[in-house]
């Protein structure tokens, strides 16, 4: 059975072939027409267009691995891939700005573009501009469609042709009326319009390699959504990154102090499924359970531990070696201290040498313990037998 991942991917691998399929075809296109047409510009732009085609078979190549499921190496997916992808095709849209200025440039300075071009030129030069532009409309489309920031980026590398050719067509134009500067101002414009595009998606890219966090109207987006969520009484320490379209969010949730363990993990585990079902671009959540808030201790760095349970009750014994056997105990860690809830049987307190009931026991807790820097409040529940 095919999964919705693959499904994505087999999608716009079609997409990227059909424009790789036109780019190949308009490349060799404008090679023959700027030949016969004597088009040093309409050549340029056919070996243009056949870099695209070249482009298109590595978007297909990346798409096919950043669309397989999360594995041993990669618990997250593989959506990285992508931004790799985005970030090799921004910076190859900067290359070609950079070259496309510089052939220009190069053809107007040489007087190699005194050479007035034939009709054919213009008529290739439109046809070309036509079809890059309904590639560019049909593949962002889908790349929206599909949550694909590499099938936009290559949308947009679409419209780099689109662009070149509109230089053809000013620079043909100009040329037949006899303004032959028309191609420099032309190509300055179309390859600083591409720079700045490819620019942007080398900028993005590079955010996202580095964990940059996603937009603050999303991350506050998501802060409503939790703080709208059953038993949560705070939020802090909501942090996120991003992995292609998708964003990987932890969170610090405060929940009452009174609860059990199971239940404040089952309040965690409603709010992470409602994010997941509200937001679709929310790939995966950690959450970590607080019975206080704590948002301004650093867990990162060292900091003064309060002691784990089997410290606790070697503790209490040694303070009072006599005590009677514990039947439960409840650790509540709260505000740098232990506050103790203890159960005791009923049957062993009678038998005992002197009878104690739950107000002395806690009495002698509390002045058996009193130097320990830790101990808070202490509540001693006394269990009946309730055997016949």
């Amino acid at each position: 059975m095919e999964t919705t991942s693959k499904r994505k991917a087999r999608k716009a691998q079609q997409v990227t072939l059909l424009g790789m399929l036109i780019d190949i075809i308009l490349g060799i296109i404008k090679l023959l027409a700027g030949y016969a047409a004597n088009s040093q510009a309409l050549i340029a732009d056919g070996i243009h267009s056949l870099s695209d085609a070249a482009t298109d078979i590595l978007v297909i190549v990346i798409t096919h691995f950043s669309h397989h499921v999360p594995d041993a190496n990669h618990p997250y997916g593989h959506a990285r891939f992508e931004t790799m992808g985005t970030l090799l095709l921004g910076s190859s849209l900067i290359t070609i700005a950079l070259l496309l200025a510089y052939n220009y440039l190069t053809l107007a300075v040489s007087g190699q573009n005194q050479v007035t071009p034939g009709w054919p030129a213009l008529l290739v030069a439109f046809v070309s501009i036509a079809a890059k532009e309904w590639i560019f409309h049909y593949t962002k489309k889908a790349g929206e469609k599909l949550r694909s920031n590499l099938l936009i980026a290559n949308a947009w590398h679409s419209r780099t042709d689109a662009f070149s050719s509109i230089i053809v067509l000013i620079g043909v134009a100009g040329s037949m009326l006899g303004v032959h500067w028309f191609d420099l101002v032309a190509a300055l414009i179309v390859a600083l319009i591409i720079l700045k595009i490819g620019w942007q998606l080398v900028w993005d890219s590079s955010k996202e390699l580095v964990d940059s966090s996603a937009d603050p109207e999303q991350v506050e987006e998501l802060r409503e959504t939790l703080f709208t969520a059953e038993g949560i009484l705070n939020v802090h320490d909501l942090r996120t990154r991003r992995m292609g379209q998708d964003i990987l969010l932890d969170v610090h949730l405060q929940v009452s102090s009174d609860i059990s363990v199971s239940e404040g993990h089952q309040i965690g585990a409603h709010a992470a499924q409602q994010l997941l079902k509200q937001h679709s671009f929310i790939n995966d959540v950690i959450y970590h359970i607080d019975a206080e808030d704590d948002h301004n201790v650093n867990h990162r760095k060292s900091m003064a531990l309060l002691p784990l349970r089997n410290k606790v009750l070697s503790a209490l014994k040694a303070n009072w070696p006599e005590m009677p056997k514990i039947q439960k105990l409840t650790l509540h860690y709260l505000n740098q201290q232990i506050d103790i809830e203890i159960v005791f049987n009923a049957t062993q307190l009678k038998n005992g040498p002197t009878p104690l009931n739950s107000e002395k026991i806690k009495q002698q807790i509390m002045q058996r313990n009193k130097q320990l820097p830790w101990l808070g409040k202490v509540v001693v529940y006394i269990q009946q037998n309730t055997n016949p």
